[in-house]
């Protein structure tokens, strides 16, 4: 076995150092119920074989289809610099930034992230990134929790549902109540009186989970002056284009970086951005790199602020998060390097003209409709005169991905289909998607 370098004698001869005559002795103190009764292990096979299975699994992979479905994950262009960049050996190889003298290189790319992170969203704090959307979802409720000393999160129904998941998962057992306020047709329904002197937070989106443009500045106002924070999560994309956290006096911001930079890649690996204001900078989870200087006046970073649970504070932690996605995180570095204000801005503006286009060739087939009047960004919302998830079925079987259905998310929307377009689609994809879907309806 090429793989396991010590033979059978060398193995009994480890075991009799120790004192026991068998691996199995090692575990001893477990009961045997416990014990699995086997692996189910096939037989080995020669590496010409298993790659040669390998390949032709992924030769199933159907990669040459049109694609418009988004609902928190894009098909985005990347420049091909990112991966060049990323993929050098003194990045992708290197590890956890625990000493400074040895980790400039990283810690330095850290602290340039969120550098851009914090202008992006227009805040005045941001960390080394945690591990997706919906994690940074959670740890930004929690920041409120630990801050307020309150119990109740107020959630609207049009934030992601994945990260809503997730949220209710991470939450489940801490002794939190999640107010949930329902939408209407797509819409945040910020007349609800759901925020109050209770309330440790309110959680918003923006766009939301159906596309839909908004302005939380008042919530966010009235939220304060219960002594709540304000949180929201967004679309890193839009934000050049669109009123930032930061204009809207947003306590925390959160987002899913995987649009800047990241493949969709079957689901991963991908980053959760945060930002905050700077009087919450000690509830921040994770990781936040600081710029100082050393002794002789040199420029330097390091590592700053850890209130994490594997140094000083332990069971007092703000968080379990023990590491930062440190290799996405500098995909992100580089791609919003490469696009600066001015390109992340053009992309934004493109990927709307899409959606408006689209949603111009799409409404003009009989019975379908929008399914609000409000303002949308690149992704929007579309009643169907029939089940969203049999069209969505049957266009697959055509080469083209519509969107996501809403009702698989959302009773009631059965007949609803939440379409994203981005700069990988084109109008002639477009045209294409129409005339699929006029057929199917």
């Amino acid at each position: 076995m090429p793989y396991i370098p010590h033979t059978p004698d060398e193995l009994q001869h480890m075991l009799s150092v120790i004192g026991v005559r068998r691996l199995d002795d090692l575990f001893a103190d477990i009961p045997a119920s416990m014990r699995p009764k086997h692996y189910n292990l096939p037989q080995g096979r020669s590496e010409f074989a298993v790659c040669a299975h390998l390949e032709r699994l992924a030769a199933q992979n159907r990669v040459d289809g049109i694609s418009f479905l988004g609902a928190g994950y894009y098909a985005h262009d990347i420049p091909k610099a990112v991966d060049a960049l990323a993929g050098r050996s003194e990045f992708y190889t290197a590890y956890t930034p625990y000493q400074a003298e040895c980790s400039q290189g990283t810690l330095q790319a850290i602290f340039e992230f969120q550098t851009a992170v914090s202008r992006l969203m227009e805040m005045e704090c941001a960390n080394a990134s945690v591990y997706d959307g919906g994690s940074a979802l959670f740890e930004a409720a929690m920041m409120a929790v630990r801050s307020t000393r309150k119990r109740i999160l107020v959630l609207d129904a049009a934030v992601n549902p994945f990260w809503r998941a997730m949220l209710a998962t991470y939450t489940a057992n801490l002794g939190l109540t999640v107010r949930v306020v329902p939408h209407r047709e797509g819409v945040s329904d910020k007349e609800a009186p759901a925020v109050d002197n209770t309330c440790a937070a309110v959680l918003v989106q923006n766009p939301n989970f159906f596309g839909v443009v908004d302005d939380f500045t008042d919530l966010f106002a009235h939220a304060r002056s219960c002594k709540a924070f304000g949180i929201i999560s967004v679309y890193p994309v839009l934000q050049a284009v669109l009123k930032t956290p930061g204009e809207m006096g947003a306590d925390v911001a959160v987002a899913e970086g995987q649009s800047l930079g990241m493949p969709l890649s079957f689901g991963g690996p991908y980053l959760g951005l945060m930002a905050c204001r700077k009087e919450h900078i000690r509830q921040f989870p994770g990781r936040i790199v600081g710029r100082t200087t050393d002794v002789d006046g040199k420029t330097g970073y390091v590592l700053t602020l850890q209130a994490r649970e594997q140094h000083i504070r332990r069971a007092k932690a703000t968080s379990n998060i023990c590491s930062n996605q440190a290799l996405c995180a500098l995909r992100a570095l580089i791609h919003m390097s490469l696009l600066g204000p001015a390109g992340l801005a053009r992309t934004a503006e493109n990927n709307m003209a899409l959606a408006r286009y689209a949603v111009e060739r799409l409404t003009a087939l009989k019975g379908v409709a929008l399914c609000n009047s409000a303002p949308y960004g690149s992704e929007v919302a579309l009643r169907l005169p029939k089940p969203a998830t049999q069209v969505v079925r049957e266009a697959m079987a055509r080469g083209v991905t519509p969107g996501y259905p809403l009702g698989t998310a959302y009773p009631g929307m059965e007949n609803c289909l939440l379409l994203s377009c981005t700069e990988v689609n084109d109008r002639d994809q477009i045209d294409e998607l129409a005339a699929i879907l006029g057929g199917l309806l």
